[in-house]
């Protein structure tokens, strides 16, 4: 009961309060009288009652895979700098790639979380966890993956497409004088439908440099948006091309174009093939800095700064202050030309 009327930004009336922790009309009353006895909430001259202690810290919990990889490793670190000093309790919770336990939904819904930062890039697990607490009346921040009744936080996942795909098309104008052989989508079956919006922006910038491209050219490769099962999935579809066919290569994240650039580099194709990744992440940005990689750009996506402005949304959230359905990440089309200008400390 103190939570709930702590967390009201508005004092509460008794059937507010029922409503809110479930309990029996009669018994709330029997609390709030004694409550009000002991000087720990006030009860006002309209029978609204309000919480006369000092307010607790609104409670964030982010749930993620917390580690695994460079952009989630990023993301953790940047959310840990931010919330020092925020006002806000945060609390990690690490779901890996796997359902989160329903009585772990429920014990974090009954230790009176006010807001949930979702980041689980596989869609169908997103979709699962963030209803949990949507039905519970509890807001959620879903990054990278948009769910309905969340707020959105990511990338624009067809904005980075066209920005890949025009890489790729300039690419192959000047270098090859605007011929190629196949377009290769590295796509994720795993992941959300939604961000498989980039890999259709790839399609529509590639085209812009270069003309419409035949359907036939155009290849969709599942990497399963890991590095082995894109470096796997490369190998097989490069087997079945001529050893002298150029090939452009969008792919879904850079976990899959480091895996495709490993596929390609054992094909000794690397002059004749352009990979271009997403997410501007620190073992791409280490090939970038290679002049001759094959890995010529990635769009880089900044996970260094998230932290910084999940915290400022979860703080508007909790605040009840007026936020955004959506808040894009800024994009940036990295490559060895200007790597030095946002990271200078590639090498």
């Amino acid at each position: 009961m103190l939570e709930a009327l702590e967390r009201s930004p508005e004092p509460l009336r008794i059937h507010d309060v029922v409503s809110a922790t479930q309990l029996d009309r009669a018994a709330v009353f029997r609390l709030l009288c004694t409550l009000e006895d002991r000087g720990y909430i006030e009860r006002l001259d309209d029978k609204r009652y309000r919480s006369k202690l000092r307010k607790r810290m609104p409670r964030v919990v982010y749930i993620a895979p917390l580690s695994g990889n460079s952009f989630r490793d990023e993301v953790t670190a940047g959310i840990q700098r931010a919330a020092e000093g925020s006002g806000l309790e945060l609390e990690f919770l690490d779901c890996g790639d796997a359902e989160l336990p329903q009585a772990q939904v429920e014990r974090t819904i009954a230790s009176g979380a006010e807001a949930i930062i979702l980041f689980q890039r596989r869609g169908s697990l997103a979709h699962i966890i963030a209803d949990r607490f949507l039905e519970a009346k509890i807001p959620v921040i879903s990054v990278e993956t948009p769910i309905a009744g969340a707020i959105y936080f990511g990338g624009n996942s067809y904005r980075a497409g066209v920005l890949a795909g025009e890489a790729l098309g300039r690419f192959a104008k000047t270098k090859w004088k605007g011929r190629f052989d196949r377009l290769a989508l590295l796509e994720s079956s795993l992941s959300a439908a939604e961000n498989m919006a980039r890999l259709t922006g790839a399609i529509e910038g590639a085209e812009k440099i270069l003309g419409s491209i035949p359907t036939d050219k155009i290849l969709h490769v599942d990497g399963l948006a890991s590095r082995e099962g894109s470096q796997a999935a490369c190998r097989k579809m490069l087997a079945t091309l001529a050893k002298n066919n150029r090939v452009l290569i969008s792919c879904f994240n850079d976990i899959s174009a480091i895996g495709a650039l490993e596929a390609v580099k054992e094909a000794g194709r690397e002059r004749s093939t352009a990979i271009v990744g997403q997410n501007g992440t620190e073992e791409s940005r280490r090939e970038l800095a290679r002049s001759s990689s094959a890995l010529i750009a990635s769009v880089g996506y900044f996970p260094e700064k998230y932290g910084e402005m999940l915290i400022k949304l979860a703080s508007d959230v909790v605040s009840h202050r007026k936020t955004p359905l959506a808040l894009y990440a800024e994009h940036v089309l990295l490559h060895h030309a200007n790597l030095k200008k946002y990271y200078p400390a590639s090498t």
